[in-house]
Order: structure tokens, then C-alpha cells, then sequence
């Protein structure tokens, strides 16, 4: 199982697509004004105090105030609340808490108003990004992840991730872990430390105390809505989880983030920077590794399965249901043969909703509407099928059996708003009328900007970006048009064939690849 993380970059940020196979399984976007990602910590201020809810309202810099449950404060909150304190008043003069006196623990029972009050500074840590019209969910007890390793200050715990099983192996974590850490920190053991020797393993240690060492430094004269801690980017943040031997290429048409995933795998593995690439084909980065495609199939309502049948997917605000349908495979079975049909269809349908889940983001409650069988032992198998595909699910989930209606339910943390793509919209170039501008127009219109950016703009070296029908009208036949226009302007003009756009529709874009607003010139 072969993973591959392509990382393509647009004006707005950059979509980031981790395949396993081939198959997309992740797609993210990451907008360059993008903030309070689930793991970065700021300096917040407590805007008000709800004793109702036993909650807080935090403001963070976002539109909305972020919430903060009397539950997410931690047992140290008090402890976090004085060191917040010492530092801003330069009485702590070190990171190391070795010196540092705790707090008693709060009671997971308390009221929030005997912690907090109205305008107290507070560290806090996004745990749920903002979804819809709600503002970011906060957490207090503060953690730092890295490869091997989560550090979390003021604890003294130190735990084993449970997909580590052998006992002579937690034992010699364990032992390695306590022998390195320092005083008033805890450490949780993530499942990729098994089989490492410490060196590797310290020396994760020491880049998430850097880390926290940077952080004290902001705090000393930080403000609210300060971000201390900043968790990186969607792509390291995956490399740092996902990475591993089975990982076989990493993809990018962006040398600013060509030189960032370099410099990172530098730090953490050093052995995988040859991994990395860095995109240079004529065609875009998407298109040339078919996600283009695999976008376009997979986020509509119905997603077809391999053997015929499909899936229709609906979506609320808190459930999402998923009907399984047979579809072609069902007009080729005999009567006899149903039980075996709906089992293959169900067993087909498994396998995608598990990448559909990842692959939307899709949290809450999750029904999923398999097709009727009558034998207990086919239901066991899809059941264990769906748990054998959610194996590598990253996020926290829990699945039921199927009911005797055959529904199964699943639960999925959402952290992030859900990941959806329009497949099916109002036509661009004719809105709804059926009818669009004739393609000789088309092609006239093209050369007419082209001759105005050349001769009136004076303009070298153009891109431009078209549909794929339209990319074959400008190049095919000897000489071709875009030959043509080479020796009428004495200046070639590079086509790229981009299957997002409309079949009528055209974008010019510049030397330094900045898109041309024809409406201006």
C-alpha cells in the first residue's frame, strides 16, 4: 500500500491530496489568510462567563468568540493561569517548569466561574476549528505534537499509545521516555515510537521543547489574540502523521513549498527528502495526476461503485445517511442469487464510505442504508469489513452493527468544517439557458485578447489555461493555431490544458503566472 501526498498551488493556498494506491482518500485546502487550525495555541481573553453552561466565551481574533467547556479546561488549569501570569509580569524567566510550583488540580465536578473571570488572559488551544456559523472550541490542556511524541506541559504522565501491544516494548519506551523528559511535563508515546532507539526519539523531544521554548518567548510580551504556538502546515502536519516507510512520493509545483517540506523532512527524517519532487510537466499538477478527475466523481451526491452499483449521499447539520444501491448489478443476477448480490454490493459500498468519511471530512452521526440481507453471518461481514476499513482513520469514531433494518450507525469527530466540492451547478458560460457562445466565437475571442495583450500590453511569454476540447482545437494539425500565433507575435504562448474550467471558458495568466483580468485591460 503505497501512499502519495500531491501538493498544488493556486492563488488563493494550496489543495493538498494524499492518495493510497492511486485512490484519493484526503483532500485539503489551505487558504494563505487561514487561521485557528486545530492545534495552534493563542493568548486569548475571556469575554464572558457562562455559569448556565458551565462554559466560557473566549475572544481568540475570530468573528465569532470561541467556546470553552468547564471539561476542557484540565485538571491544571490553575497552574497554566499562574505561569500565563509570571510570564507576562517577567517574574518566570524560563520555559523549564523544573522550578515552577503547581497548583492544586481543579475538580472535574467545579463551576467555571471560580476559575475564570471576565477579561482574565488565558492560554488556550484550538481543538474544532469553525464550522458554519459557530466560532473555534478551545481546550486548555495544552499539547505539543510531534512524530513520535505529544508533550504536554504541566503533567506528569506518561502514556503508551494501546496499538503498541507488546509488553516488552511499552516497558522500554517507558523506561526511555522517564530517564529524558523534563520535570512537569507529560509525554504521550504515539504508535510510530515502537522500534525506535532513543536518539530518534529524543531528538523529537527536543524540537517540541524547542518549540515550547519559542512560544515562552512570544508569551513574554504577547498580546490577546496572539497566536504563541502555531501548529504548521496542513502538509507537514499530515508528513509528521502519516509518514512511513510505504510512503512513495511527495508532489509539488510550488518551490516555496518544495523548499518548506524539504527543510522538514530534513528535521524529521532526513532519509525521506528524497521523496520529494517537484512538478515541471506542461500540463498542471492535478490534471497530470488524474485527481482532477477523481474530485469530480467523488464529491457529488451519487458516487458509483466499481461493480455497478452507487451510493447517494444527504447531508444535514448533524447526520448524514447514506442509501446503498445495487444499480446495474442487480438487472444481472437471477433471484437466487440475491443474498450474494447485495453482500458483494455492501461489502464494495464498505470500502467507499470509509474513504467518503475521510475523504468529506463528514462528522456527527452517520447513518448508512446497506441493502437487505437475510443471513446474520453476511451482516458480521460488512460490519467487519467497515471496521477493517476505518483501521487508518485518524479521527475518533465508533461503529454499531447492523439493526435488523439493516442500517449501521457510525460516530465521527469533526474538527474541521466538512470538505465539499460542487459537482453540478448552473452552466458558467450560459446560466441554465442552454445555450452557449458559439466555439469559432470562442476561438475569436481568444486570439482578439491575445493580439491586445501582446501589441497593446506588450505582454511575452503568456499562459493560457482552457478546456481540454478547446486545447485541442488551438494545437492539433500542422501548422497549428498556437504555431501560428508564434510566428505572427515572434513569442510563444503556452497552452494548459485544465478540465476545471467551463468548455467556453479561458484564463491568460503572465510571466510570473499571475492571472490576467481581461474585464480591466
Amino acid at each position: 500500500m503505497s501512499n502519495e501526498l500531491i501538493i498544488s498551488s493556486t492563488e488563493e493556498g494550496e489543495r493538498i491530496a494524499l492518495l493510497q494506491d492511486r485512490r484519493l482518500i484526503e483532500y485539503h485546502t489551505e487558504e494563505k489568510s487561514n487561521a485557528f487550525t486545530v492545534g495552534d495555541i493563542y493568548l486569548g481573553s475571556v469575554k464572558k462567563v457562562n455559569p448556565g453552561m458551565n462554559a466560557a466565551f473566549v475572544d481568540i481574533g475570530h468573528e465569532k468568540d470561541a467556546f470553552l467547556h468547564y471539561l476542557d479546561l484540565g485538571p491544571q488549569i490553575r497552574s497554566l493561569n499562574k505561569y500565563v501570569k509570571l510570564v507576562q509580569n517577567k517574574q518566570q524567566t524560563t520555559p523549564f517548569l523544573d522550578k515552577f510550583s503547581k497548583e492544586e488540580d481543579i475538580e472535574k465536578t467545579g463551576k467555571i466561574q471560580d476559575v475564570l473571570s471576565k477579561q482574565q488572559a488565558i492560554l488556550v488551544q484550538v481543538v474544532k476549528e469553525p464550522i458554519s456559523s459557530k466560532g473555534p472550541r478551545l481546550s486548555c490542556e495544552l499539547s505539543l505534537a510531534g512524530r513520535f511524541l505529544v508533550l504536554v506541559p504541566f503533567s506528569e504522565t506518561v502514556s503508551i499509545s494501546k496499538k503498541i501491544v507488546a509488553k516488552d516494548e511499552r516497558s522500554r519506551l517507558l523506561g526511555m521516555i522517564k530517564s529524558v523528559k523534563p520535570a512537569h511535563f507529560g509525554v504521550i508515546i504515539r504508535t510510530v515510537a515502537e522500534g525506535k532507539e532513543l536518539e530518534e526519539i529524543e531528538k523529537d523531544l527536543r524540537s517540541l521543547i524547542q518549540k515550547w521554548e519559542l512560544g515562552f518567548e512570544k508569551l513574554i510580551t504577547g498580546q490577546p489574540r496572539d497566536k504563541i504556538i502555531g501548529e504548521g502546515s496542513r502538509a507537514n502536519t499530515m508528513l509528521r502523521d502519516l509518514l512511513s516507510a510505504n510512503f512513495e512520493s511527495i508532489q509539488t509545483d510550488s518551490r516555496d513549498v518544495y523548499d518548506d517540506l524539504k527543510e522538514y523532512l530534513r528535521s524529521i527524517a532526513p532519509d525521506a527528502e528524497r521523496i520529494i519532487k517537484f512538478h515541471k510537466g506542461p500540463n498542471k499538477l492535478f490534471e497530470s495526476a488524474g485527481i482532477e478527475k477523481q474530485l469530480k466523481s467523488l464529491f457529488g451526491k451519487t458516487v458509483s461503485l466499481p461493480a455497478g452499483g452507487y451510493l447517494v449521499i444527504e447531508h444535514t447539520e448533524a447526520l448524514h445517511v447514506i442509501d446503498v444501491n445495487s444499480g446495474s448489478t442487480s438487472a444481472k443476477t437471477n433471484t437466487e442469487d440475491q443474498e450474494q448480490t447485495a453482500l458483494n454490493v455492501n461489502l464494495e459500498a464498505a470500502r467507499e464510505v470509509a474513504r467518503q468519511l475521510r475523504l468529506r471530512d463528514m462528522g456527527g452521526i452517520i447513518v448508512i442504508d446497506f441493502i437487505d440481507m437475510r443471513k446474520l453471518e453476511n451482516k458480521k461481514l460488512i460490519y467487519d469489513r467497515m471496521k477493517d476499513e476505518m483501521k487508518t482513520e485518524r479521527a475518533k469514531y465508533t461503529i454499531l452493527p447492523l439493526s435488523k433494518f439493516g442500517l449501521m450507525q457510525i460516530t465521527r469527530q469533526r474538527v474541521r468544517p466538512e470538505r465539499a466540492i460542487i459537482t453540478s451547478e448552473v452552466c458558467p458560460t450560459c446560466n441554465g439557458t442552454g445555450k452557449v457562445q458559439a466555439s469559432i466565437v470562442v476561438a475569436d475571442t481568444i486570439e482578439s485578447s491575445l493580439e491586445f495583450l501582446i501589441d497593446k500590453q506588450n505582454e511575452r511569454k503568456l499562459s493560457l489555461a482552457l478546456h481540454p476540447f478547446l486545447h485541442a482545437y488551438f494545437t492539433k494539425g500542422l501548422p497549428s493555431r498556437q504555431m501560428k500565433w508564434y510566428l505572427k507575435y515572434k513569442t510563444w504562448t503556452k497552452l494548459v490544458q485544465d478540465s476545471s474550467l467551463a468548455l467556453t471558458d479561458f484564463r491568460f495568466s503572465n510571466q510570473a503566472g499571475q492571472a490576467i483580468d481581461l474585464n480591466r485591460g
